[in-house]
């Protein structure tokens, strides 16, 4: 009777496990990738205590840079962390032990990239470059605000993660006319923030 009791419970259990409603976990405090850097990129290169061979570059269309000493050297598709281990162990043929350091000074071909936007019944959609610590909030400002027809409720937040371009629920009228904040989600790069018309 005991044994038969506890196969029940446990039966249901495994019903009750199956059939509870999955919820998405939004995805907010994802670590951002570290960039890779493109064609068009401006780079810097600085070789401590060698002077001489340090300079500012620009990464080519064939995705390469051009070092004194080393010549042409791949840029496009690697980290700065990679670029300056890839330099040093170039430069290790003619400098003992260098140490290298580059730095990004500007990310041309990230712009449209990392852009975040904003469509849909807004009164002026936009598409603009990606700041650390912008919300859901400030991008519907820079729009303008909602139009007079918004469902602003029923908006909804594009964000590419690494299972693919997930949906995510935003009460964009919750924000502008209570001040409820819980899907005021800071942005990330990529986002797409659509607000939908209402039906009539």
């Amino acid at each position: 009777m005991h044994r038969t009791i506890t196969i029940i419970l446990a039966t249901l259990s495994l019903i009750a496990c199956s059939s509870a409603p999955t919820t998405t976990i939004f995805e907010d405090e994802l670590p951002l990738q570290e960039y890779i850097i493109g064609n068009g990129d401006q780079l810097y290169i600085s070789v401590w205590q060698n002077p001489d061979l340090s300079l500012s570059v620009p990464v080519r269309p064939d995705g390469k840079i051009s070092v004194p000493l080393v010549g042409d050297a791949q840029a496009e598709g690697l980290s700065a962390q990679l670029l300056s281990e890839n330099i040093s162990a170039l430069l290790s043929k003619y400098i003992r032990v260098p140490q290298v350091t580059v730095i990004v000074t500007a990310a041309h071909s990230a712009d449209f990239l990392t852009r975040v936007r904003i469509t849909g019944a807004v009164n002026t959609p936009q598409s603009l470059p990606y700041r650390r610590n912008m919300t859901v909030l400030d991008l519907v400002l820079q729009a303008g605000g909602i139009t007079a027809f918004a469902n602003a409720d029923d908006a909804i937040l594009y964000r590419v993660t690494p299972n693919g371009t997930q949906p995510y629920d935003v009460h964009v009228d919750a924000i502008l006319s209570s001040g409820i904040l819980t899907t005021n989600y800071t942005l990330r790069p990529s986002d797409i923030l659509i607000i939908p018309e209402s039906v009539f």
